[in-house]
């Protein structure tokens, strides 16, 4: 039987395992009437299985970051403060501010957390207008390409949406008062004079580590979906990408 690109990409998503024929020609048996089996049915239902994995990885990333300690609980995303600011902290920590330190970081992550939400959509419109050409290259692509895929066609995007969102969000939980008190703690120090005081823009430096951290999340998300058969949810996905 001939091998479709899109049963090569099944292949991939198959616990681990070598491709080999008899796998390959059991799954299209299965997922394909006989008399259908060299038409356009077949990439017709594995692009539909891509895109429920992707609306899953997603709506998982998502609400993993989004809930309370989603940026902050998670050692792989979590907003550490900028190299520009880290001098400033250790000064400030080191003559009795290490709270104000604690607080400023903490609540860079709650604005992360609260503007989260609102990337479902974005990653929802790139799901419907994904084209046959953008699965094609998924399906050839690594372990991360829809994670790729998605930060092309969504990242300046979120960005704007993501930006004010922050913004008001480190109004609303602090940021903005904790990050003048930590500078105002430094300035009245003898080593500010030689420094000066660093600037930062940290709308945007809080809007980058935000989509940074979510993007890793959906990239840990898809590989769980093309590797472990538990993360597959849903009939389509068992059956695309489980042989089952």
């Amino acid at each position: 039987m001939k091998r479709t690109p899109c049963l090569i990409f099944i292949a991939l998503f198959v616990l681990q395992a070598p491709c080999q024929a008899g796998f390959l020609d059991s799954l299209s048996q299965e997922i394909l009437p006989p008399s259908k089996q060299q038409s356009s049915l077949d990439t017709n239902v594995v692009v539909k299985g891509l895109k429920e994995a992707l609306a899953t990885g997603t709506e998982k990333a998502v609400a993993a970051v989004s809930r309370p300690d989603g940026y902050f609980r998670n050692q792989l995303i979590k907003i550490l403060l900028p190299r520009k600011i880290q001098q400033v902290a250790d000064v400030a920590a080191q003559i009795g501010f290490q709270q104000q330190v604690d607080t400023f970081v903490l609540s860079m992550n709650r604005a992360a957390e609260k503007a989260a939400p609102q990337a479902a959509r974005y990653f929802g419109n790139a799901i419907r207008q994904m084209t046959v050409e953008d699965a094609k290259q998924i399906l050839n692509g690594g372990d991360t390409a829809a994670t790729t895929f998605f930060e092309k066609k969504t990242r300046a995007q979120l960005f704007e949406a993501f930006k004010p969102s922050v913004t008001t969000a480190m109004n609303q939980v602090g940021t903005a008062r904790a990050y003048k008190e930590l500078i105002g703690k430094y300035e009245a120090t003898p080593l500010a004079a030689f420094s000066g005081k660093p600037s930062l823009d940290l709308d945007e430096y809080v809007t980058n580590k935000a989509l940074d951290g979510l993007f890793l999340m959906v990239a840990e998300e898809e590989k769980k979906i093309r590797k472990d058969p538990a993360a597959r949810t849903t009939d389509l996905l068992r059956k695309v990408f489980g042989g089952k």
